[in-house]
């Protein structure tokens, strides 16, 4: 395959972000899969106290990139997240919470697809966000914050801040729901060797860099609308199988989740957030038993 892209360094050209982005994220030889894996902690933050270590977490995706007639990039995916004992590693299906002492399931995120499409326009929101009635996007260049680290290695941050209808109703999901509307960062750095981003011959480029996440309470935490939020934290890197994935969580994968450890190889959908999914698959928590 002799993909198209563009390799000189220019971080004013929407082409050159898009397709550098690209061959970050994924391998521009849509024969060829690529695996990003995220581990980390995960911090409760309420107001007026000092932050809690809630649970460690792996997450990673399987994704393909499939180039378009007219220059944009489809990007097909595949996504988990298990939450874990943050010494050991070991995945968990039960987690105590820390303010209420209750022992609650613990539900994995497991998100098939999560595609959309990278062009020389800035994505504003992931596909299929907020429900139905969605307004037109605006165009904006596809113009990264970069920054050259070392003679040798480029950073690239990749910044999202969302707010979107909560698709778990607070009447319904009484314990679950943390409101009406969800309020999302997510805050991404990766860093690429420029040999590798200038050279014409790879359709993929190697990478390390940083996940972070802030969020409403996970909904099986049943903390419903109490004042606080969640932050992941979280080191992250990418290749072309599954070396890239700790072999806890490959095993549980492979266990579990085996249709998650390879990428799509059609465009199917809708993507959907994991709190549509999780308000499609559960069902809501009964009134906590009085002490």
């Amino acid at each position: 395959m002799s993909a198209q892209f563009e390799t000189k360094i220019d971080f004013t050209n929407p082409i050159w972000n898009r397709d550098t982005w690209a061959r970050i994220q994924g391998d521009l030889n849509p024969e060829n899969q690529k695996f990003c894996d995220v581990r980390g902690v995960i911090l409760g933050v309420k107001p007026g106290e000092k932050n809690k270590e809630l649970c460690g977490f792996e997450a990673f995706l399987a994704t393909r990139l499939v180039p378009q007639e007219d220059g944009t990039i489809r990007r097909l995916n595949k996504e988990v997240i298990f939450y874990t004992n943050p010494r050991t590693g070991e995945i968990i299906e039960e987690w105590t919470n820390p303010w209420t002492g209750e022992v609650v399931n613990v539900v994995q995120v497991a998100n098939d697809p999560f595609n959309y499409t990278i062009s020389e326009w800035l994505i504003l929101a992931p596909e299929d966000f907020g429900g139905d009635k969605k307004p037109e996007p605006r165009k904006i260049p596809l113009i990264f914050p970069w920054h050259q680290m070392s003679p040798t290695h480029l950073s690239l941050s990749t910044d999202m801040h969302l707010l979107y209808p909560n698709a778990m109703n607070p009447e319904k999901w009484v314990r679950e729901s943390s409101g009406s509307m969800v309020q999302v960062s997510e805050m991404m750095r990766y860093c690429a060797p420029i040999a590798e981003i200038e050279n014409p011959e790879l359709t993929s480029v190697n990478y390390t860099g940083t996940w972070n996440r802030i969020t409403p309470w996970m909904p099986w935490m049943l903390m419903g609308q109490e004042p606080g939020h969640t932050l992941y934290v979280g080191s992250m890197t990418g290749g072309p199988d599954h070396s890239v994935i700790s072999q806890q969580a490959l095993a549980y994968a492979q266990k579990n989740y085996p249709q998650f450890l390879s990428a799509p190889t059609e465009d199917y959908g809708p993507s959907h957030s994991s709190l549509e999914i999780y308000a499609r698959t559960q069902e809501p928590a009964p009134p906590r038993a009085a002490a």
